[in-house]
């Protein structure tokens, strides 16, 4: 099947990647597809761990499919939640279309591996529509509002944290949140700080958003971001959570390890930012089952797939916004999806064989030539 041409069938495997719960495409989205007359490949049991059950996906007009490797080999598109693993790669062919989570700019091994399948690799967090991501915004929503419950949570003394209620209580002072960046995951951080009542810091460097922040949230402060400002606010932050996004590129590192030192032993940091790398330079991936490590006396929530905890609602959430994009890949093909939604080609990151990400390219210093269209 060529790119350009339109597509007939979309396959959905079950993800593979550890404690990964959530399932690209709910039972609704496979209706729709097979309402466009689209046939759908559903992996055995990829909808558990959501709450779908394979039931539900066959009464949808989903095919149900044993095997990976069956869903890999009988479909035009590959719709996944978080970038392929290993023994994904191996499946994927020349003239396929991948259309997942990717967060290449992280991990130069898993690009070199992607780009030599030949297969077309189309980024959910690279599609931009004015200063928006849609496709990545909702994870980001839930990312935003989940670091705040689990920083609050390892603060307790029996986890490990320095022992400090967010929210204090009558007579005292509530615990202090410092959130890098006031995006869409920094400030669904400070809608849940500010809820439980948490003295709580935006630092930002953009003047507009910062107005629009002081307008929307007023229970937050704001303020400009600078390395001055970070040394200053560190030793008194009880919860740090790095909310920091360049588009399809590596995260800035803000905090260093020496910055790090600043802060109290049993304060917490929850790095968002860890699938782009992080940005604080101590940060390194781990997972639901080991969530946490300790550097500098400081725990670090580190999780790269943080709303796979939330299944459910997280695949309810990415499924709304990615499915009209996968309707029209599907409909129309590559090309004709990109003439339809330009804002896709974006997106497109890997095809026939080549990197076409700048910003992945330079964090690896590899070749790079622009999107076929």
């Amino acid at each position: 099947m060529n790119e350009n041409s339109p597509i007939s069938t979309v396959g959905c495997p079950r993800e593979i990647k550890s404690q990964e719960n959530r399932v690209a495409l709910t039972p609704g989205g496979a209706r729709q597809l097979k309402r466009q007359g689209i046939e759908v490949l559903l992996e055995t049991g990829a909808g558990v761990g959501a709450a779908y059950s394979d039931e539900e996906y066959q009464s949808a007009g989903a095919e149900i499919v044993e095997t990976a490797e069956g869903v890999f080999d009988r479909s035009d598109i590959v719709v996944k939640v978080k970038e392929p693993q290993p023994s994904e790669l191996e499946m994927l062919r020349e003239g396929q279309i991948l259309f997942t989570y990717l967060h290449l700019a992280a991990d130069k091994k898993l690009t070199e591996s992607l780009v030599a399948t030949g297969s077309t690799a189309v980024a959910y967090e690279t599609v931009k529509v004015g200063n928006r991501l849609p496709l990545l915004e909702p994870m980001s929503e839930v990312a935003g509002r989940m670091s705040v419950m689990v920083g609050a949570y390892h603060l307790a003394k029996h986890a490990g944290g320095r022992g400090t209620l967010l929210g204090g209580v009558p007579g005292v002072l509530p615990g202090r949140v410092t959130i890098l960046g006031g995006g869409t995951c920094g400030t669904n951080a400070a809608k849940v700080a500010t809820g439980i009542g948490a003295d709580t810091t935006v630092m930002e460097i953009s003047s507009e958003r910062m107005t629009w922040l002081d307008t929307a949230m007023p229970a937050a402060r704001t303020l400009y971001s600078s390395e001055a400002a970070l040394l200053d606010v560190l030793p008194r932050t009880d919860l740090l959570i790095g909310a920091v996004l360049v588009p399809g590129a590596k995260a800035p590192k803000l905090v260093s390890r020496e910055m790090l030192k600043l802060m109290r032993e049993g304060t917490v940091l929850v790095d968002i930012a860890v699938d782009q790398g992080g940005c604080i330079e101590t940060t390194r991936p781990t997972t639901h089952e080991d969530p946490v490590f300790v550097e500098e006396g400081v725990i670090h929530y580190c999780v790269a797939n943080m709303p796979g905890a939330f299944a459910r609602t997280s695949t309810q959430a990415l499924t709304s916004v990615t499915l009209p994009y996968l309707q029209t890949l599907a409909t129309l093909g590559l090309k004709g999806a990109c003439e339809k939604s330009p804002e896709l080609v974006g997106g497109i990151n890997t095809f026939s064989g080549k990197l076409t990400c700048k910003e992945v390219a330079e964090a690896h210093d590899l070749p790079f030539v622009e999107p076929p269209f």
